[in-house]
C-alpha cells in the first residue's frame, strides 16, 4: 500500500473539527490576554456531529489515548525513549503529515497533553445487534443497555436466552443452526426445507427455550448460480415458512451473503417473500464491505455523512433491493441485516489483505483515522447504524460478531470494541 501526500488525505471531520476548536479557543484566550502556547494544540476536541439534509450524521467515537506503541503498529516497533516521548505531541488525532519538519535551532515543541476520552453524544434510535456465537459475560453488559436491537445467535443455553428476554424484552432473537452449504442442484429441495425445519425444532420448542427466540434462519448465503436455482430456493423457502408456521414459528426468508443474489434475479424470489409477510416474518440479508464499511457506496472516504438517498453495492445495496422491487410488490417486508461489518473477504476491493476489522488498523491509520482501532471500527458502525435509522422497514443490524468462533477470531468485537459499543449504546433513547 502506497503512501499518501498530505493533499490526498481528505480533511475529515475529527481533523476538521480539531482545527476549527484550536482556531476559536486561540482567538478567545488572546482576547483575554492570555498565551495560547504551542499552535495547533487541541486542549478539548469536539465531538459534535454534523447534519446533512437533514438526517443525523454518525457522531465521534469515543476515544482513548494511544499505547507507547501503537495497536497494530508492525512487529518489532521500538519502544520510544522519554526524551523522544517528551518531544512528540500525543493528540491521537494528528496525522505524521501535519508535522513541521525539525531544524536544528528549533526548540523542542511543547508536549500537547493527552485528551480524556470523547464519548459518543446522544443520537436517534439505534438499530445495531449482535452476532453471538458462544457466550461471553460482556454480551450481558451492552444488553443491559437494552437497545441491543437484534441478537442472532447460535448459542441457544436456556439461561442465556432467558436472560436476554429478562434484561431487554424487546431485543428480537434470531436462532441459526448449521445446515451446511445448500446445494440447489438437488432434485428434492421440499426434503431440504423440512431437514432445515427439523434442525430447529429440538430449541424452538424445548420447554426451556419455547418462546425466546422470534425468528429462525434457513441455509446462510445460499448462492443461486442461474434463474432458475433462484426460483427453486424460493419454493424451498415457502415450504420452510409453511413448516415453521405450522409450530407457531416465524421465519427469516433469504440470508443472502453481501452483494448477492444479482438485482435483476429478485423477482424469482418473490413467492418467498410473500409467504414471510403472510406469517409475520422477515427478509434478511447480509452486507458487509473492506477497507472501509462504506467502500463501494457514494460516500468518499473518511465522509461520515448519510442521506436517504445513498447506496450502495456491498452495504446499503439492501435500498436498491426495496426501491427497485419490494416497494412497488407492497412487500416492505421488515428486514434485518443478520451480518455487518467489514470484511476482507469481499471481492475487487482496494487495500491490505485480511479478513476482519482488527487487519485494517494500519490502513485505517494512513488513511487518517489515526491508531484508535476498536473506536475507528465502531465510528464506522455508528455511520452504519445513521443510515439505518432513515429506513423504517429496517428492523436492525446484527454486527458480526460479539463472539466469534477462531477462524474469525479478527472480526471479535469482544474487549475494547465492545466497551467503545457499549457506551454508544447507552446514551440512544429506548425504542
Amino acid at each position: 500500500m502506497g503512501g499518501m501526500s498530505k493533499q490526498q488525505i481528505p480533511l475529515d471531520r475529527r481533523r476538521f473539527l480539531r482545527l476549527a476548536g484550536a482556531a476559536a479557543l486561540s482567538a478567545y484566550l488572546s482576547a483575554c490576554g492570555v498565551s495560547t502556547g504551542t499552535p495547533g494544540a487541541d486542549p478539548s476536541p469536539s465531538p459534535t456531529a454534523t447534519r446533512i439534509a437533514g438526517a443525523t450524521a454518525a457522531p465521534s467515537a469515543t476515544r482513548r489515548p494511544p499505547p507507547t506503541v501503537p495497536t497494530g503498529a508492525p512487529a518489532g516497533t521500538p519502544v520510544p525513549t522519554a526524551a523522544e516521548a517528551s518531544a512528540t505531541p500525543e493528540d491521537p488525532f494528528a496525522s505524521p503529515l501535519d508535522s513541521p519538519l525539525a531544524t536544528a535551532t528549533e526548540a523542542p515543541p511543547t508536549p500537547t497533553p493527552t485528551p480524556p476520552p470523547t464519548p459518543f453524544p446522544a443520537g436517534p434510535p439505534t438499530k445495531l445487534g449482535l452476532f453471538v456465537a458462544w457466550f461471553h459475560p460482556q454480551i450481558m453488559d451492552l444488553v443491559a443497555t437494552r437497545n441491543v436491537t437484534v441478537l442472532k445467535t447460535l448459542e441457544f443455553d436456556p439461561a442465556f436466552l432467558a436472560g436476554v428476554k429478562d434484561r431487554s424484552p424487546d431485543t428480537l432473537i434470531v436462532g441459526r443452526v448449521t445446515l451446511g452449504q445448500l446445494q440447489l442442484d438437488r432434485a428434492d429441495l421440499q426434503a431440504e426445507a423440512q431437514r432445515a425445519v427439523e434442525a430447529v425444532l429440538p430449541f424452538a420448542l424445548d420447554g426451556q427455550r419455547a418462546g425466546l427466540v422470534d425468528a429462525w434462519e434457513g441455509f446462510n448465503e445460499p448462492v443461486p448460480g442461474d434463474l432458475d436455482q433462484m426460483r427453486r430456493l424460493a419454493d424451498l423457502e415457502v415450504e420452510r415458512v409453511r413448516l415453521l408456521a405450522q409450530n407457531g414459528l416465524r421465519a427469516v426468508v433469504g440470508n443472502f451473503g453481501a452483494g448477492q443474489p444479482p438485482l435483476e434475479w429478485w423477482p424469482a424470489f418473490r413467492p418467498a417473500l410473500e409467504a414471510a409477510q403472510a406469517q409475520g416474518g422477515f427478509l434478511g440479508l447480509h452486507e458487509y464491505s473492506a477497507p472501509t464499511i462504506w467502500f463501494n457506496t457514494n460516500r468518499q472516504p473518511l465522509d461520515f455523512g448519510a442521506h436517504v438517498n445513498d447506496e450502495g453495492w456491498l452495504t446499503l445495496r439492501y435500498r436498491k433491493v426495496y426501491r427497485q422491487y419490494l416497494d412497488g410488490w407492497g412487500l416492505r417486508l421488515p428486514l434485518l441485516i443478520t451480518e455487518c461489518g467489514v470484511d476482507g473477504l469481499v471481492a475487487n476491493r482496494p487495500g491490505p489483505p485480511g479478513k476482519g476489522w482488527k487487519d485494517f488498523a494500519g490502513y485505517w491509520a494512513e488513511l487518517g483515522m489515526g491508531w484508535d482501532t476498536a473506536g475507528n471500527y465502531v465510528e464506522q458502525l455508528a455511520w452504519y447504524d445513521s443510515q439505518l435509522q432513515l429506513d423504517d422497514y429496517v428492523r436492525g443490524a446484527t454486527v458480526f460478531a460479539m463472539t466469534a468462533f477462531q477462524e474469525w477470531e479478527s472480526y471479535q468485537l469482544q474487549g475494547d470494541a465492545a466497551t467503545i459499543l457499549q457506551q454508544y449504546l447507552s446514551v440512544h433513547p429506548l425504542r
